[in-house]
Order: structure tokens, then C-alpha cells, then sequence
């Protein structure tokens, strides 16, 4: 690839290849569309794995050793591909129902299989610093009156997050990389991009290196943006 070449390219790596999203812009979007999701499920399966009931707390278990013990790309698979084979989403084809409206979407299939991968890894996570909450500040809340999911709410969760803030980077971290796969569902991200430009040109070095300073300078802002939460909210244990 000539300079020119690249600089023709360059709209399609960051933000449009003139009608649709791709590249920089639609891993944004990915990333951001299970982010939020992502950690939402995991607080709830977390809370619901620790303090719920025993039938609940190994239906959670069982959930989460699935998805951290099968590849993301299967996962990705069976959701846009497998899922469609079933009658309740095949039947809607016709009629436009929801379940076939979603599951021909590649974006919402790609997010959806983000979302529960990550929410199965965080959960275990902030499972794992729930099990270890000091059982003097939750005796101290009984003390004061709290109920279980005041004390939940109020003391657990908070410290957990706070806790849990330099493990979350390198998931959050993990996440980011992980919206790679997108591009093995029809989806021009930064991966899929490079892909198609290599099979148009032959020319796989060029491509691929502009695809990995994109993922540097993403993965840099995390970084940054997650040493400067701890600065905020982990303070009080920064040694000298």
C-alpha cells in the first residue's frame, strides 16, 4: 500500500466507509453497548451468587462456568448462527417479529455475546471480593439498623467496586480486544477493516499495523482513565 492509499483507507479505519459505520467508530459502539450491560448483570449475578438463595446461587454458577469455559468465538457462533435454527426466531421471518428482527442483526448479536461473556467474568470477580467483606463493617450495619440489602447495598457493593477497580481495567481491557470478533460476523470494526483491505490489496502488514495503533491508542485511554479512578476512589491504600 502507497501513502495515498492509506490515506484513502483512513476514513474507513476511524469512522465510515461511506454507508455505514466501521472501524474506530463501531468498536466504539460495540464497546460501549456491552460495557454498561456487561457490568449491570454481573452485580446482579455476583449479589445473587453470594447472598441469594443455595437454587439460585448454582443456576448462576452454572451460567457463569459456560461462558468462561467455552471460547467467545463459539459463543459469538451459536448466538448469530445457532440461534436462528429455532422455530420461535425462524416463524417470525414472515412477520417481522422481534425475536427475527434481533437475531438477523449482527450488532445486537455480537453485543449480546459480549455482554454475557464479560458479565460471567466480572461476576466471578466481584463475587470472590464479596465472599471476603469483613464481617466486622457488616455486624457494624446491623448494628445500625440496616436490613441484608441495605447493607448490601450500602456497604458491600461500594467497597467491592472500589476494590475492584484494577481487576475491572484489565476486563474492561479484555472487552476492548474482544470487539475483534465482531468481524467474523460480517462487521466492519477495526479488525474487520483490516481483513477487507487485505483481501483487496494482498498486503497484510500495513493493515494489521494501522488496526493494532488503533487498539494501542484505545487501550492507553482505558489504562489512563482507569489509573485515574484509582487515584480518586483507592486513595486511602495508595502507598507512598
Amino acid at each position: 500500500m502507497t501513502l495515498q492509499d492509506m490515506l484513502d483507507v483512513a476514513p474507513s479505519f476511524l469512522w465510515s466507509d461511506g454507508s455505514d459505520v466501521t472501524g474506530l467508530a463501531l468498536t466504539a459502539k460495540l464497546f460501549l453497548l456491552s460495557v454498561v450491560p456487561g457490568l449491570l448483570l454481573a452485580v446482579l449475578m455476583a449479589v445473587g451468587q453470594v447472598y441469594g438463595p443455595r437454587s439460585l446461587s448454582w443456576l448462576i454458577r452454572c451460567v457463569t462456568y459456560f461462558f468462561r469455559s467455552t471460547p467467545l468465538y463459539l459463543q459469538l457462533m451459536l448466538i448469530y448462527y445457532g440461534l436462528s435454527q429455532f422455530d420461535v426466531v425462524q416463524l417470525g421471518w414472515q412477520d417481522d417479529q422481534p425475536f427475527w428482527l434481533l437475531f438477523r442483526d449482527a450488532t445486537f448479536c455480537a453485543t449480546l455475546a459480549l455482554v454475557l461473556n464479560t458479565s460471567a467474568y466480572v461476576a466471578e470477580l466481584l463475587a470472590g471480593m464479596m465472599g471476603t467483606f469483613p464481617k466486622q463493617e457488616w455486624v457494624a450495619g446491623e448494628a445500625f439498623g440496616m436490613s441484608q440489602w441495605q447493607i448490601i447495598r450500602r456497604l458491600v457493593l461500594p467497597a467491592t467496586l472500589r476494590r475492584g477497580i484494577p481487576a475491572l481495567n484489565n476486563e474492561m481491557v479484555f472487552l476492548l480486544h474482544a470487539t475483534s470478533l465482531a468481524s467474523t460476523v460480517t462487521l466492519l470494526d477495526i479488525t474487520g477493516v483490516a481483513r477487507a483491505f487485505y483481501a483487496a490489496t494482498y498486503s497484510p502488514f500495513i493493515p494489521f499495523l494501522m488496526a493494532a495503533a488503533l487498539y494501542l491508542i484505545c487501550t492507553f485511554l482505558l489504562i489512563f482513565l482507569f489509573s485515574r479512578a484509582e487515584r480518586r476512589w483507592l486513595a486511602f491504600i495508595r502507598r507512598d
